[in-house]
């Protein structure tokens, strides 16, 4: 058995015991065949010295593949937590809020745990010799490891995002299982050593106007799950032509926008159908399906179950 080495104690650099971190904050969700994440947020002591850490865990048993998993872990510092951020408060709404007695300083612990049915998705066939990001995610690589990931600024960017956004419930379980992916797509890149993505081989995307408007098409293709909207339709609300918006996409999240799509809708299909309790036809009607049968071919499809096995589980 696989044991990783605590991140608190990479983070701060020493053994740390329980009773030290008063928590401010947790949330855990699983789901299963589907990415478990949990965000753990401490009360951080000013006295600390903790570097911001990120480490990625790799599983593997032969015997017992069904408990196989891939995991990112992060632990960072100085966020600043406020204990009234439901209420509107004018000191936040101002930027006046160094002083406000409700406010702490924390340290934020992240996982991402993959299991290999949700990673296969990702994994194409290749000709050849395979990369080692395809051995990881196929679970071909026969052992266990752990290793450090330095926190680039794109990670730390996603970081950001996932413990500062405002979205809740539905919207919310769509952002953080898109936010996943992205986190698995740098530390994989910064792990195997390939090219950065920031290096642009489309040369419209040298412009940062551009690059925004390709943001935008994704933040857009996530509030519409189940609104399915075209190419065209895409192109229009961010306006840049429909050719430009495919290979600006697969060039900036390496994929295509469909398959990000459709691979959004289903892990929203997912979340309804085991979280929710949602029967297959409600959750058919929500994404947009024109028959229940469709939407099971597209879900086995993607998840390797028919929705009404994820629904017996």
């Amino acid at each position: 058995m696989h044991n990783p080495p605590d991140i608190l104690s990479l983070a701060y650099r020493q053994m740390t015991l329980q009773d030290q971190w008063v928590s401010l904050y947790s949330r855990e969700q699983q789901i299963p065949g589907s990415v478990q994440y949990s965000i753990q947020r401490y009360q951080r002591n000013p006295q600390w010295n903790i570097e911001d850490t990120g480490m990625l865990v790799y599983h593997y048993d032969k015997s017992r593949s069904k408990e196989n998993y891939l995991e990112l872990k992060f632990c960072v510092s100085g966020n600043v937590y406020c204990r009234k951020k439901e209420v509107e408060c004018d000191k936040c709404q101002f930027g006046a809020s160094a002083g406000c007695q409700e406010r702490v300083d924390s340290v934020d612990v992240l996982s991402f745990r993959f299991s290999p049915v949700h990673l296969s998705q990702f994994v194409k066939p290749r000709k050849g010799n395979t990369m080692l990001s395809d051995d990881i995610l196929h679970f071909k690589h026969v052992s266990s490891f752990s290793k450090m990931l330095p926190l680039c600024g794109k990670t730390r960017m996603v970081l950001e995002a996932v413990l500062n956004h405002t979205y809740s419930d539905s919207l919310e379980n769509i952002y953080l299982n898109a936010q996943s992916q992205m986190l698995l797509l740098h530390s994989l890149d910064c792990m195997v050593g390939e090219r950065e993505i920031d290096v642009i081989n489309c040369k419209f995307l040298a412009s940062e106007a551009d690059r925004e408007k390709i943001d935008n098409a994704r933040d857009i293709l996530l509030k519409h799950i189940g609104e399915p909207i075209t190419i065209k339709e895409l192109s229009r609300k961010v306006a840049i032509n429909e050719c430009y918006l495919k290979k600006g996409f697969k060039e900036m999240f390496g994929t295509t926008v469909f398959d990000f799509y459709q691979s959004q809708r289903m892990e929203h299909a997912r979340y309804l159908l085991y979280e929710k309790g949602l029967s297959v036809t409600e959750v058919s009607l929500l994404l947009g399906y024109s028959s229940i049968s469709h939407f099971s071919t597209a879900f086995k499809k993607h998840t390797g179950l028919k929705p009404c096995e994820l629904l017996l589980r």
